[in-house]
């Protein structure tokens, strides 16, 4: 172990849908160097010195040990960190699964990390060549593509999902990223209806549709991945 803290923005003590099936603690990782208008966490965003030590995170789960199954971190973007490695081998030292939820932008990192996962959940935006428009970042896309081959190729167990907007993602750009992610072996994909509520961006908010994406395309979409859902908001899957 190093000396490195990582840096917590937050913490939820308990959680029933975080991690798949499992009762789990979350946390919270400061930073991320993309500003995505639909970002529900923007507050998490800077790197700042942490609001949270990580030590009294450590003392809590250590107290919850046998109570909870597993502990989430996400973010933020929590591979920015290069604490996080540290954390998660402390994590299971006390006996919980770990899952991360990442945007996938920094593939090394991630690369590093996913042998001491035993769940991930990442974002897909957009098509690879699309991503600027999203993340606000040049040339964000290639890290994605980079990624989502390195958890595939892992074998850990994964969650695959898209945030769709009308505006963002058009019906043949939709099309065409569920394509492009089961050609590159991804089985369970998941699109999530944009939810308004925290958004701070008036634009999105003004060119939300409910119901978007409509059956017709959701029927061309399902049967590219063997296990595929839809989240709408204050639905859930189906």
């Amino acid at each position: 172990m190093g000396g490195r803290m990582l840096r917590v923005g937050g913490y939820t003590p308990f959680s029933t849908g975080e991690f798949p099936g499992l009762l789990s603690a979350v946390v919270f990782v400061q930073g991320c160097p993309w500003r995505c208008g639909y970002c529900h966490n923007p507050h998490l965003q800077p790197r700042d010195s942490g609001a949270i030590a990580w030590p009294e995170i450590l003392a809590r789960l250590a107290h919850r040990a046998g109570m909870l199954d597993a502990v989430v971190f996400c973010g933020g973007e929590p591979t920015i960190d290069p604490a996080l490695g540290d954390a998660i081998e402390q994590v299971r030292a006390l006996g919980f699964k770990v899952g991360l939820e990442t945007a996938c932008i920094y593939p090394d990192r991630l690369r590093q990390v996913l042998p001491l996962l035993d769940w991930v959940g990442f974002d897909v935006k957009t098509v690879f060549d699309d991503y600027p428009s999203v993340t606000g970042v040049s040339g964000s896309g290639q890290p994605v593509r980079a990624s989502v081959a390195a958890i595939v190729a892992s074998g850990v167990d994964y969650e695959c999902r898209t945030t769709v907007h009308p505006r963002l993602l058009q019906p043949a750009v939709l099309l065409e990223l569920a394509q492009t992610l089961a050609a590159m072996g991804v089985e369970h994909y998941v699109l999530q209806e944009f939810r308004a509520t925290g958004c701070d961006s008036a634009t999105l908010r003004a060119g939300a549709r409910a119901g978007y994406p409509g059956p017709d395309l959701l029927a061309q979409i399902a049967p590219l991945f063997r296990r595929f859902s839809v989240r709408r908001p204050g639905v859930g899957a189906r």
